[in-house]
């Protein structure tokens, strides 16, 4: 054998080995978004948020914490897969509307929900629970959800994020159907804002001579009840589509 051959031999094994070394030191692309979601925890709080004195109003596994209003325990809301679901599987008589155990005034609320093709569902604040009255909305004031196929999506004091039958979106705010969306409440002595995936879309006071004359302007004007309360419960709304939250978290301000 050569040395010409031996030397010739040797330089293509040594580019061999450089071209393997140099592979596998470059760098590996990260693909944060699909990181992040592929390692994201629901119903969870973090330490900063224990120390700014968050708590979890839904622990992802029980319906502890919540009952139907003026009822008792639910037969249409269940816990699956770590989600608050409105199924479809059973149905009841009346409107099972979902509500917190505690009332509450000062607070600053956040929550993730997803809504069904053509749904309709909504939060209702300030909640009262008496026998007289039949359902949540004659008493409480509503965060709108609404997908976006929805017969009522053209009007606007009807699209999500609104103060329902009220205002439309302060600004504008998008939602897609099937996805998530992040919901807001902050209210403090009868002042509310609502923020809908980050997009402030609505301020009122329901303390003002304004709002109980906007209250007889509308339908509302027949329930006595309705938009005189500054505190309450909590409540989900069972409109009989499928609806999923998640992440609930509430601070009192």
């Amino acid at each position: 054998m050569s040395v010409k051959f031996v030397g010739l031999s040797l330089l293509v094994l040594m580019a061999i080995s450089c071209k393997k070394e140099a592979k596998k030191e470059e760098p590996q692309v990260w693909n944060t978004k699909k990181l992040a979601e592929e390692n994201a925890t629901h119903n969870q709080l973090l330490d900063i948020e224990k120390e700014q004195g968050w708590e979890l109003l839904f622990d992802g596994k029980t319906l502890n914490g919540w009952h139907v209003y003026n009822a008792g325990a639910p037969t249409v809301w269940e816990v699956k897969n770590g989600e608050l679901h409105r199924s479809l599987e059973n149905d009841s008589e009346h409107n099972e509307d979902l509500v917190t155990d505690k009332a509450y005034e000062n607070y600053e609320l956040v929550l993730e929900w997803k809504i069904s093709n053509r749904g309709n569902s909504g939060i209702f604040i300030n909640v009262q629970e008496k026998h007289n009255v039949a359902t949540a909305y004659q008493t409480g004031p509503e965060f709108q959800i609404l997908d976006p196929n929805h017969m009522d999506h053209d009007i606007a004091v009807k699209k999500s994020g609104c103060l329902y039958g009220f205002s439309p979106q302060k600004n504008e705010a998008v939602t897609k159907s099937g996805q998530w969306n992040q919901t807001r409440i902050k209210q403090v002595d009868g002042k509310v804002e609502f923020y809908l995936n980050g997009v402030l879309t609505a301020v009122e006071d329901f303390t003002t001579s304004e709002w109980k004359e906007k209250i007889s302007q509308t339908h509302f004007k027949n329930y006595p009840e309705f938009g005189q309360a500054t505190e309450g419960k909590i409540t989900l709304q069972d409109w009989y589509f499928e609806v999923w939250f998640r992440d609930i978290k509430i601070r009192e301000l």
